[in-house]
């Protein structure tokens, strides 16, 4: 139902998981633990998985706490469950024990942060665009605006498309080139002329050493080519399928 990861597992008073799409109750395309409110799955076999994945964590289900995600660079604090509408955000932040940070994910990456001595914690959703305009700059900055140390804080890459499986055309290699100066070495010349395999995984890696953090670490799970275990939005598009399940990745401090 759920991997883990020693760099988290290990830190006291944190837990965590990075969910698979098995052990839920959603059927067809969605099957089985899709934690997707935004797709088009029926709402309460997502409020289900969605209860599952809170007691796997030991939260309540309202305390497995989301956002609306737009490949922004934007972070949030989190002080409870939301009133209303989902803040458009692709990072949120936390020192309130018992509230679980859920980020939703098909193909980009869900990193998971803590500064366990501090305890402050952090998830982020890093697709492309909200890797280079600085997502995850914005979650660290946002962690030590809460009493973290830049040099404690640790971060997991969860279940993320990997290079093989990404090739992107001519308007994204001259964009990220454009963007993202200097990060040429994670673009590898595809089969298809003017087209580029993309490392997503090894530019957050990269992106989070330049920020100074404590420890990193990538759990070098590839959502397209592992398919018992994780939706994906790319190998979905290319089967025409109408829709995709959601991944979620979350963390949580203890009571």
């Amino acid at each position: 139902m759920f991997i883990q990861a020693p760099a988290l597992s290990s830190q006291p008073n944190i837990r965590h998981a990075f969910f698979t799409r098995e052990g839920g109750v959603s059927n067809g395309i969605y099957a089985s633990l899709n934690g997707g409110v935004g797709s088009s799955d029926d709402p309460e076999k997502v409020q289900a998985n969605r209860r599952r994945m809170a007691e796997a964590l030991s939260v309540a289900p309202e305390a497995l706490i989301s956002i609306y995600q737009v490949h922004s660079p934007d972070a949030v604090i989190v002080e409870g469950p939301w009133q209303g509408e989902r803040p458009k955000a692709d990072a949120m932040v936390t020192t309130v024990p018992g509230l679980a940070l859920g980020i939703t994910t098909a193909d980009c990456g869900p990193v998971l942060f803590a500064d366990a001595e501090a305890r402050v914690i952090g998830a982020a959703h890093a697709g492309w665009r909200g890797a280079v305009t600085g997502v995850l700059e914005s979650t660290v900055e946002a962690m030590e605006r809460l009493g973290a140390k830049r040099d404690n804080i640790v971060a997991v890459l969860g279940p993320t498309i990997s290079q093989k499986a990404y090739e992107v055309g001519p308007d994204f290699i001259q964009r990220f080139m454009t963007e993202a100066p200097g990060h040429e070495r994670f673009l590898k010349e595809a089969e298809k002329p003017g087209h580029a395999m993309f490392d997503l995984p090894g530019f957050i890696g990269a992106r989070l050493e330049a920020a100074g953090i404590g420890a990193f670490t990538d759990l070098g799970l590839c959502t397209y080519s592992d398919e018992e275990r994780f939706f994906s939005y790319r190998r979905t598009t290319h089967r025409q399928e109408p829709d995709y399940g959601r991944l979620i990745s979350a963390i949580a401090l203890t009571p």
